[in-house]
């Protein structure tokens, strides 16, 4: 399942944006304030409206008029597409999500749920999931594919007027394409990760199956590979001994107080090092290594800058890690500011946000015939950045 477009209307920055053939591996660049972090954003967004509810996701975002692009008529409400791609009945279809919020009476609703696609080569695409301020219809045998839409079974149902309807119908897996949706929503990432989280010893008992939003739970994580999947981490550690000078072990360890820290052993010293004194770079690249070699990768994996506190060197190392992974299935999104990691990229993975009259813009680097020219010359993505040459992005 690969997100194929997103666009975002009356969304803070984006008043009508689309981002457009989104790659397996996709880069996004800016200057400051353009809204790399907003679009990123969303996804966290969306995981919030399913998990909670839009008045929760909402409040947690300062209100439906934070949210709502400045200078929008607030009757328009708030528009989030996805489209994406699903196999179903042997067949790979496109499938397209459409929400659509707004108010009524000062409080937050869900104007209109859409979850459709085609059925068959021709015609236009049928609403399997249809919900319209808290009433509406979920197709129960959509894969029947013998009968016309007609005869297609439909269940009437009625959800909180703040609740997305694939929040509860996609817990069964008679409505497919929304339980799918659902699972892709539910175990996407968006990254957080805090040095300072992640750092010194924990408790023994917690999240261990995937590392959290923040990589605090990093010790928990690296011992369930360790103790369930050794091949994948010992695969981590030489990926380390590869990238971080003198690494030569990683050893999650229980402490006598029942708590678990990290030993990084260096081939120059006898002892190792616990995570609290090691660089912010290596527990940075090891937290890395763990997300991207999870055995049950996220769907859809969202990372902003990872150049921080790395060295410039270890970006184009991390690039192809990045790919790697969503080669394997996961798809990733990473925001940069860094010439370096931009030069590990290819041309179809680079887009870029321009911002013009407050509102956001989304240009793509294949689009553009001169970027693409001087590529083809043999150019490097990150040297035409700095040069000037993406429009409305001067990092300098």
């Amino acid at each position: 399942m690969q997100i194929e477009s997103l666009r975002l209307k009356n969304y803070k920055s984006f008043r009508d944006a689309t981002l457009l053939d989104i790659p397996n591996l996709c880069v996004v660049v800016g200057a400051n304030g353009t809204g790399k972090s907003t679009l990123f954003g969303v996804f966290g967004f969306l995981k919030d409206c399913l998990l909670f509810n839009i008045r929760r996701a909402l409040q947690q975002r300062g209100g439906f008029k934070e949210v709502i692009s400045r200078g929008a008529d607030p009757a328009e409400g708030v528009e989030i597409e996805i489209k994406f791609r699903l196999e179903i009945a042997g067949v790979d279809r496109l499938v397209t999500y459409l929400l659509h919020l707004g108010e009524h009476k000062g409080q937050p609703i869900v104007l209109h749920e859409v979850l459709r696609y085609k059925r068959g080569r021709y015609g236009s695409p049928f609403h399997f999931l249809d919900f319209r301020r808290g009433v509406g219809y979920a197709i129960t045998n959509e894969e029947d594919f013998n009968r016309p839409d007609e005869e297609l079974d439909r269940e009437d149902q009625k959800v909180g007027a703040d609740t997305l309807a694939i929040s509860g119908l996609g817990q069964f897996e008679r409505f497919k394409a929304a339980n799918a949706f659902r699972r892709l929503i539910e175990n996407w990432h968006v990254s957080d990760f805090h040095i300072s989280a992640a750092r010194g010893s924990k408790d023994a008992i917690g999240a261990a199956d995937h590392l959290s939003v923040t990589g605090d739970n990093l010790q928990l994580v690296a011992r369930n590979i360790y103790e369930n999947h050794p091949e994948v981490f010992e695969r981590i550690v030489q990926r380390m001994h590869d990238r971080v000078p003198g690494i030569t072990q990683v050893t999650p360890k229980p402490t006598e107080d029942g708590r678990l820290l990290l030993q990084f052993r260096d081939g120059a010293f006898v002892d190792p090092f616990i995570d609290r004194y090691v660089s912010d770079g290596t527990l940075k690249m090891f937290a890395y290594l763990v997300l991207l070699h999870d055995p049950q990768p996220h769907p859809l994996l969202c990372v902003e800058e990872p150049e921080n506190q790395l060295y410039p060197a270890l970006l184009w190392e991390l690039a192809e890690e990045f790919r790697d992974y969503a080669q394997r299935g996961g798809q990733v999104m990473v925001s940069t500011h860094s010439p370096d990691f931009l030069n590990a990229s290819n041309l179809e993975e680079v887009f870029w946000l321009v911002k013009r009259n407050g509102y956001t813009r989304i240009l793509r680097a294949q689009d553009d015939p001169q970027i693409r020219a001087y590529m083809a010359a043999g150019d490097q993505m990150g040297y035409l950045w700095k040069q000037g040459l993406f429009e409305g992005v001067d990092p300098a």
